[in-house]
């Protein structure tokens, strides 16, 4: 039997490139494919769960909010409107236990929460649906690293006047008061000078950025988790605090002291 040319037996020189070819398109395509719908799933998942929030959220505020606030967020004579608060104003009175308020009074007070943390986020998603507003901040805004240094600055200029250098609180006029923002949540504080509650101002991110925002946070922790270097704070109130000291406890044994030598002189 006659052989094959030797040239009949082999492969063309682009056979091995084709072959590749097809190997990567369909590795490409079946990976392309995987994670499209990977990604409709994880959208799809993700709406499917803020409109849950949102649903849970207009229940929970329909029953416990709207008879002050109106159905929608209109306000009335025993509430605020809440058009363009946004989630972080009510994650931070909802979640600080300001609201809903127990009595009314010259500012509502802080107490235990009313709402778990997913009611709390279902009530802020649902606001946030009716009219847009600032936003909860993510956790890279909320760390500790920060500039201390910079943020105490800027704590003296726009803070101290009624919180007290020291973040000890202090009092206002016709009852009100600043609270101390020791032992305060990093949320919490970044949110009150996004939204300004109550008698506060608002300092947006054209006044105080967020990165400036984390360096007052930063400095308060500071001051949190470490001691004073002076010795016994005398709750940071300032000289009037230190001033009745001197005069109960060091007058008072100065007098002591007198009383005592002329009684045994005599």
């Amino acid at each position: 039997m006659a052989r094959k040319p030797a040239k009949a037996n082999r492969r063309h020189p682009l056979a091995t490139v084709v072959l590749i070819a097809i190997g990567l398109a369909f590795t490409g395509g079946g990976y392309a494919l995987f994670t499209s719908t990977a990604t409709a799933k994880t959208d799809t998942a993700s709406a499917t769960d803020s409109a849950s929030s949102v649903a849970e959220g207009s229940k929970l505020f329909a029953a416990n909010c709207a008879t002050c606030h109106g159905m929608n967020l209109e306000g009335s004579t025993a509430g605020p409107s809440l058009l363009g608060v946004g989630a972080a104003s009510v994650d931070f009175q909802v979640g600080t236990g300001r609201m809903p308020l127990a009595m009314q009074g010259p500012q509502a007070m802080e107490k235990p929460p009313q709402f778990t943390a997913e009611q709390t986020q279902a009530l802020a998603d649902y606001v946030a649906s009716l009219s847009p507003g600032p936003a909860i901040p993510t956790d890279d805004q909320l760390t500790t690293t920060g500039n201390a240094t910079n943020g105490g600055e800027l704590f003296r200029i726009n803070c101290a006047m009624c919180h007290n250098v020291a973040g000890a609180g202090g009092a206002l006029t016709e009852g009100k008061f600043a609270p101390a923002l020791t032992d305060v949540d990093a949320k919490y504080i970044y949110e009150a000078m996004l939204t300004g509650p109550q008698n506060m101002p608002v300092f947006n991110d054209h006044n105080i950025t967020p990165e400036d925002k984390r360096d007052i946070i930063t400095y308060l922790k500071y001051l949190q988790n470490n001691p004073s270097p002076g010795g016994f704070e005398l709750g940071n109130l300032g000289p009037v605090a230190e001033g009745l000291f001197i005069w109960i406890f060091g007058i008072g044994a100065v007098v002591a002291l007198t009383v005592w030598l002329t009684a045994k002189s005599n």
